[in-house]
């Protein structure tokens, strides 16, 4: 089965250079702008923030990484993005709408989550556990932001304008980054924590202020519109909602106990292999028990299967109809993409100050000047989807991602040295900004506008679910081989990508959304001030 496209492929569509840019000035590109810039205050307090605090604590380097693991609700949020695109707020969904309400409840967990984090010494065993469970939360609160920000942009313009929303998105959540990181590492240095000196309180008083820029994501949220959904959703009743809500929350239970305990089953190894291999063995066994007490607690009827099936299931089985065998081959691309630049970007900033780096280096050239790289990179990419075929301007993102990562190869034989430090930084940063918003635009293309929150979590979350379990080895295997090993090994798991690329260009015709622009009726939610309508293009 083959997909049907009522409409012409995006790809057919061309736009002059002048009004390829002129659209980065919509109104609906500074809403995803602002919602950007909320979307990306947390991932670093998770990543690479996080590492060097951590690192200061004196927590060993392979402990480090691990901790990106909290950050795995990003690629889990599939499993509960269902829930979020199912089951309404009370009060609040009235008030606000659907998708607003969800992404205020989420910025309010984030904040929680970060004071949480601030709130702990990570020094001790026991300590470093209350900052894992801190993190951890962090990654969920964030991920189901990421999940109703992401359906909200999809259904707030045509597919026409996707690859703009997404450019002026990743601008937005690379700002955010800029705060997140070279504003943390300053404000860590300015409150007078160093390598040499670690000071708790610095930290704590960094992330107390991170928590309050979070502010600026929830006046954003407040502000803007619901937008007009053509989602045609089943009216049900408030049992069914907490129904569903008590299955997922009595599967997460059994994920996070057998997590907690199979683990202790499984043999040491001090080779990377085994135990990545092992880790591996762990999520699949604690994933699977999940699932089970999922079918389960179905098949006693503590849920409608009709209910569970059109919440779970429908989504997935939307999207094979479309696409049938072929679908394989975009769910191995979507979960590949973009391996090259997660998996070397996990342990870039300790790469950063094992080169004799200073906190100050990695802030101005890392998280100033590689963010802005970023943002060039996605502007780039933003336009470059609409002049060119969608798989070709993939194609580029993809060798570039890859590609740049070679140069930090070139960055150990120069350890120290800053104009190497920023030919990397710089180059590597604008490539991942280009195949970020290309990325973006082909995951929008690929989702139906009825099933916008799912399927998107379910593409993103395949995005980086793999890179981010192999990341969290990335320090191990630079502890058993080197870092010039591990950038070829970056570099070296990028090519089977360009192949995935070129197979998807010849088979699969990527195209609009299953349903004619006539019939997704977008809202333009501008600012509250403002009680202009939708305009008819729109």
């Amino acid at each position: 089965m083959t997909a049907v496209n009522p409409v012409p492929p995006v790809d057919a569509e061309k736009k002059s250079w002048g009004s390829a840019a002129k659209a980065y000035l919509d109104r609906r590109a500074i809403i995803m702008l602002l919602l950007g810039f909320a979307a990306g205050i947390p991932i670093l307090l998770i990543f690479s923030s996080l590492s060097l605090w951590l690192r200061e604590a004196g927590v060993d380097r392979s402990v480090v990484t691990m901790f990106s693991w909290a950050a795995l609700g990003y690629s889990f949020k599939f499993i509960w993005a269902p829930l979020v695109d199912a089951v309404p707020l009370p009060i609040l969904a009235k008030l606000l709408g659907r998708r607003r309400s969800w992404i205020l409840v989420s910025q309010v967990l984030i904040i929680l989550s970060i004071c949480m984090m601030a709130s702990v010494n990570p020094i001790t065993s026991d300590n470093l556990t209350l900052m894992a469970i801190g993190a951890v939360l962090l990654g969920f609160s964030s991920a189901t932001q990421d999940i109703v920000i992401d359906a909200y942009r999809i259904e707030l313009a045509p597919t026409s304008l996707q690859s703009v929303l997404s450019a002026m998105y990743t601008a937005g959540y690379r700002l955010g980054m800029i705060v997140a990181g070279a504003g943390a590492l300053y404000l860590a240095d300015f409150f007078g924590s160093t390598e040499a000196a670690y000071s708790y309180e610095a930290w704590r008083n960094t992330y107390f202020i991170m928590a309050a820029v979070m502010g600026v994501g929830v006046v954003t949220t407040l502000m803007i519109r619901e937008p007009i959904s053509n989602q045609v959703r089943e009216v049900r009743q408030s049992s069914d909602y907490a129904r569903l809500v008590a299955v997922f929350a009595l599967a997460v239970i059994g994920f996070v106990m057998v997590f907690a305990n199979f683990g202790a089953w499984l043999p040491e190894t001090e080779s990377v292999l085994l135990g990545f291999l092992f880790e591996t063995v762990h999520l699949a066994v604690s994933l699977a028990t999940a699932l089970i007490i999922g079918v389960a607690l179905v098949k006693v009827g503590l849920v409608q299967k009709k209910v569970a099936y059109s919440t779970w299931i429908e989504p997935i089985a939307d999207f094979f109809r479309r696409y049938g065998k072929k679908a394989l081959l975009l769910l191995a691309l979507i979960g590949l993409y973009r391996v090259s630049d997660i998996v070397a970007g996990v342990i870039s900033n300790v790469f950063y100050q094992d080169m004799g780096f200073s906190k100050t280096d990695i802030a101005n050239a890392v998280k100033l000047v590689g963010v802005v790289m970023v943002i060039a990179g996605g502007f780039l990419g933003g336009i470059l989807a609409q002049k060119m075929r969608m798989m070709q301007a993939m194609m580029v993102g993809a060798i570039l991602a890859c590609a740049t990562n070679l140069l930090f190869i070139l960055l150990t034989y120069h350890p120290a040295s800053l104009s190497y430090l920023y030919l990397a930084v710089i180059a590597d940063n604008l490539a991942a900004g280009l195949a970020s918003a290309v990325f973006i635009a082909f995951l929008s293309a690929l989702t139906s506008i009825r099933f916008t929150a799912v399927q998107y979590a379910i593409f993103s979350s395949l995005m980086t679910l793999f890179p981010k379990v192999l990341g969290g080895y990335s320090g191990t295997i630079v502890d058993n081989m080197d870092y010039p090993f591990f950038f070829a090994f970056t570099f070296a798991i990028g090519l089977p990508i360009l192949v995935l690329i070129y197979l998807v260009d010849k088979h699969i015709v990527i195209g609009s959304n299953d349903e004619t622009e006539d019939d997704l009726t977008r809202a333009n939610p501008l600012l509250t001030d403002t009680n202009e309508p939708p305009r008819a293009s729109e």
